[in-house]
């Protein structure tokens, strides 16, 4: 039997791809060991999906001032030593890197033992973390076709792996769950795993005009309800969703969100009209912005600049997204987008040959 490590976290975007190869991996013999952080969020995610997960060392790998950054590259020493040791043990005959700063120390203890890595990049550039990992890979899977200019003769284009289930969703469910109706159409705001306070503070500031069209159901983030709303007809809100985020996509008629790149490809493959809001420039590297401007250049989405962002342009461009929405389905239906999760088993399967 062949033997995968998968690797990946910090967030659920560097997480639910890994996750969503499983079943194939499965199907094509592969034992599975998953390497994480200690207690990060992908330790919970990773073990409710039975798999063996074994937790390392990790440093943030950060760009900007803190002091931390005196402290966080023994971190990093300390996960590629207990990295290394995994690997010596395990014996994988690959890896497969989805990004985040846990994956650094791995990728590396993986290329000293001459063991064929694989990395994906969900964003249009490389993060830092892939940026690093990226000189030990043997491959640089990619989800936008602009990318492979940055990633050298490693590059394959993939596209996004995403969970077959996400494809299987029953709206009933959601419906029943958020205790709504089926004749008003329904409003899915998603805020990405930790939550946007942005975003949250902008629909809620628009609420009352929104419930006049819409159900709004709002995933807000962990710590991030709104006591005071509870029990607005009409309105539900959840710090998170997991199992039941394909019913929930299978409800929305549009969709409210940052512009995560597993997200953003979720909501495209499932052709749902969509309002992006991007992490701003001044909060992250800038990766949101340029997703959310290729899918929007390609007519999936709108996109709001969140700095600028009022009550009045969100109502609007909410209301134009609904309001043609069939344009935006038939742009996302046409574009040829597809599961990655076929392509990327192929090519983990060719570099164990």
């Amino acid at each position: 039997m062949k033997k995968i490590i998968l690797t990946g976290g910090g967030t659920a975007g560097h997480v639910t791809p890994n996750i969503a190869l499983v079943p194939k991996l499965k199907e094509a013999g592969f034992d599975i060991k998953y390497i994480g952080s200690y207690n990060g969020m992908e330790k919970q995610l990773v073990e409710k999906e039975g798999l063996n997960y074994v937790g390392i060392s990790s440093g943030k790998l950060r760009r900007y001032f803190s002091w931390q950054n005196f402290t966080d590259p023994f971190r990093v020493i300390k996960g590629y030593f207990e990295a290394r040791k995994i690997i010596k043990k395990y014996k994988p005959d690959v890896v497969f890197s989805k990004g985040g700063f846990v994956t650094v120390p791995v990728v590396m203890a993986a290329s000293a033992y001459k063991i064929p890595t694989i990395i994906h990049e969900s964003d249009m550039t490389p993060g830092l973390a892939n940026k690093i990992a990226m000189r030990y890979a043997t491959k640089v899977c990619h989800t936008f076709p602009e990318t492979a200019k940055f990633l050298g003769d490693k590059a394959v284009f993939t596209g996004s792996p995403l969970r077959e289930e996400l494809f299987k969703g029953n709206k009933v469910n959601a419906l029943n769950m958020c205790s709504f109706t089926t004749d008003k159409p329904v409003l899915l705001v998603v805020g990405g795993s930790l939550g946007a306070k942005k975003v949250n503070d902008a629909i809620r500031a628009a609420l009352p005009q929104l419930l006049e069209h819409f159900q709004v159901a709002h995933l807000c983030g962990k710590g991030k309800l709104d006591e005071s709303l509870v029990g607005t007809k009409g309105y539900a809100q959840f710090e998170y969703i997991s199992d039941e985020m394909k019913d929930f996509f299978a409800m929305a008629d549009i969709i409210v969100s940052r512009a995560g790149s597993n997200s953003i490809c979720e909501i495209a493959a499932l052709n749902k009209p969509s309002v992006l809001i991007p992490l701003s420039a001044n909060a992250s590297r800038g990766d949101q912005i340029l997703n959310a401007k290729s899918f929007e250049k390609q007519g999936f989405c709108e996109v709001i600049d969140e700095d600028t962002m009022t009550t009045d342009v969100l109502l609007d461009t909410i209301k134009k997204v609904y309001d043609n929405r069939a344009d935006y389905i038939e742009s996302m239906r046409v574009s040829g987008l597809s599961n990655g999760v076929d392509t990327i088993i192929s090519l983990i399967k060719d570099v164990t040959l």
